[in-house]
């Protein structure tokens, strides 16, 4: 079945998160399901008048039918806060039915972070093709610039200037913004467009995306996350990693070298600081790790 929003208020507040919040595509799927999940729970009652009771039941719903993980519980109820907070404000309804219900308790788990020397033998590629070129090219880059998957992937020849080692970005909600790269980054970008990134376009097509797979189209977020899985197991890496791994360790390993937080939350595109923050944690717990297996007495 085609999950399509049919209650004319979820439509609003999903056009007002398109057009106007302009969320990433990915962020406007999963808030889709989780609407579209809420309206077929009540069918065809007024959304309008749900009540904190009905809320309740739903919520008992997810606990015991989808069985969710405290995490996604807790996105569904952002989701759903948000629809009402909207509603709210477009004077839709008089109160916020969701505004008296808790969010499940979350324990934060820091993300997953490579050592330097596990960088290096991820990094560490002999090109020999197109295919290990733009493996080498792609690697170096989101770990020169902590850039997201998607906005790697997204990446086309006019967001390049090359010459000035800088490269402009389009984040989430389409902010831009012009983020350095190093040489090592650049010197391997040139490889692969001036040497192997031809060998993958197919004869009569033409593609705009830098980072093309084998049928010559643009690199897919699955096929970038298969690539680095594949070139973790190559190269012994038992940490479960992803392409958001090395956006994480770039931004640690930024901060573990002095760099400014604020610097670290404007190259990352972090609307927060808050979110920023997050590596503060990561440092210090690695901070912790470190002394308590060198220093003499913590080991007793």
């Amino acid at each position: 079945m085609k999950k399509e929003l049919v209650n004319e208020y979820t439509v609003l507040f999903f056009n007002h998160l398109k057009y106007e919040k302009k969320l990433s595509e990915n962020t406007l799927i999963s808030y889709k399901e989780e609407l579209w999940e809420f309206e077929n729970f009540f069918n065809n009652q007024d959304l309008l008048k749900i009540n904190e009771k009905d809320i309740t039941n739903f919520i008992k719903y997810l606990d015991n039918k989808k069985k969710l993980s405290a995490r996604s519980k807790s996105h569904y109820i952002t989701v759903l806060n948000n629809f009402y907070v909207f509603c709210l404000k477009e004077d839709y309804l008089k109160a916020n039915p969701f505004e008296a219900i808790w969010q499940p308790k979350i324990n934060k788990k820091l993300p997953q972070v490579l050592t330097y020397e596990e960088v290096d033998r991820l990094l560490d590629i002999n090109i020999t093709n197109a295919y290990t070129a733009r493996t080498k090219a792609m690697l170096e880059l989101i770990y020169a610039t902590g850039i997201r998957v998607t906005e790697l992937i997204s990446l086309k020849f006019n967001h390049l200037d090359l010459f000035n080692d800088v490269i402009r970005v389009e984040g989430k909600g389409s902010k831009e913004r012009i983020v350095p790269i190093n040489q090592a980054a650049k010197k391997y970008l040139e490889i692969y467009l001036n040497d192997y990134r031809n060998i993958l376009i197919k004869k009569g097509k033409s593609c705009d995306y830098l980072f093309l797979n084998n049928r010559g189209l643009g690199i897919t977020r699955q096929g970038f996350f298969k690539l680095i899985k594949q070139r973790a197991r190559e190269v012994q890496i038992t940490k479960d990693i992803s392409p958001h791994t090395l956006r994480h360790s770039f931004a640690t390993h930024l901060l573990a070298n002095g760099a400014d937080l604020r610097v670290i939350q404007e190259l990352l595109g972090h609307s927060d600081i808050s979110t920023t923050q997050m590596y503060t944690h990561i440092t210090n717990e690695q901070l912790k790790s470190e002394y308590n297996e060198a220093h003499p007495r913590a080991k007793k």
